[in-house]
């Protein structure tokens, strides 16, 4: 809608997981050397985690196209809610692995033979799953057990698990130590600092098409910064409704109330431990610490009717 008018080539915020869009911080290099790295060695599970929305399935798009250079056979299981057949079945046909019975014990038999094969010709298969905090306890045991597939020098089948911060709770329960103690490598997505969001902007304008000309005011970046609190998916929240709403006004530069105004439509709490950024306006300081006074109010006083606080 506004691509026209800013003189975009694609929409600069889209909220896709476009591995063309990722940005390299220190933590997003260290999580893709290390997903690669124990892939090619053979490190059988990898697991990486981080709150939500910074950049997780970006990261794993990019890593299945690198797999897909390397000739690798991959089945990313997006959806964790299935049960241990379900999971099965789904991860045989996305590897495209066909069996004539549907029997568990057959269903496996038929996966290592074609594993065998794999690793005979000098081929990865690689297993990825989504949203694993949402594994049930069954289907964590059976993704261990599937490690098992192995030879005398190395695992048949490599494992890549990626979920929220719940994920490494669930893995500390006792009854998962066998799995936890199977995990090689761990990698964690972090939020971004106030320097790196404004150059997350300035990368995904350009990368947009952007032709140098300022749409973002100054003032504007630590607003962003601190009412996404760093957050990749809330930056780009934040960015591509401003747009929407300068090419409604037909403003060529987006201004701090312009960011503001997008954060109270869409209730983002600003961060307090942020409001001390420089640069930020004493507005904003003014309004995160009275949000703040105001919802611990609230608390103390044992509202029942709070309303709920989105980040």
């Amino acid at each position: 809608m506004y691509n026209d008018f800013f003189g975009f080539r694609t929409n600069p915020f889209s909220p896709n997981p476009d591995p063309r869009f990722l940005f390299f911080t220190p933590e997003i290099e260290e999580a893709l050397a290390c997903l690669t790295y124990g892939v090619q060695t053979g490190k059988g599970f990898v697991l990486m985690t981080g709150e939500v929305g910074t950049g997780k399935t970006t990261i794993i798009n990019m890593l299945l196209e690198w797999l897909e250079a390397q000739h690798a056979a991959t089945s990313f299981v997006f959806n964790s809610r299935l049960n241990e057949d379900q999971f099965l079945d789904f991860m045989m046909a996305d590897f495209g692995i066909t069996c004539d019975s549907h029997s568990k014990s057959q269903l496996l038999l038929c996966l290592n033979d074609w594993l065998l094969e794999r690793h005979r010709a000098g081929e990865k298969a690689v297993l990825i799953v989504d949203e694993a905090q949402n594994l049930s306890s069954e289907v964590l045991e059976e993704l261990r057990l599937l490690t098992n597939l192995e030879t005398f020098t190395a695992k048949l089948l490599q494992i890549v698990l990626v979920g929220q911060p719940e994920l490494e709770y669930k893995l500390k329960q006792p009854h998962h130590r066998q799995l936890l103690q199977r995990i090689t490598l761990r990698v964690k997505t972090q939020p971004l600092d106030l320097e790196q969001t404004r150059r997350y902007i300035a990368q995904r304008l350009r990368l947009a098409g952007s032709n140098g000309t300022r749409i973002f005011a100054d003032e504007t970046f630590p607003a962003i910064h601190c009412h996404s609190q760093g957050i990749p998916r809330l930056v780009n929240l934040l960015c591509e409704h401003a747009l929407i709403n300068a090419f409604v006004e037909q403003k060529k530069e987006i201004s701090l109330a312009m960011i503001d105004e997008v954060a109270g439509e869409f209730e983002l709490k600003a961060n307090l431990s942020l409001v001390s950024e420089p640069g930020l306006s004493a507005n904003l300081r003014f309004r995160a610490q009275a949000a703040e006074v105001a919802y611990s109010t609230e608390l103390n006083t044992g509202t029942e009717n709070i309303p709920e606080r989105k980040l």
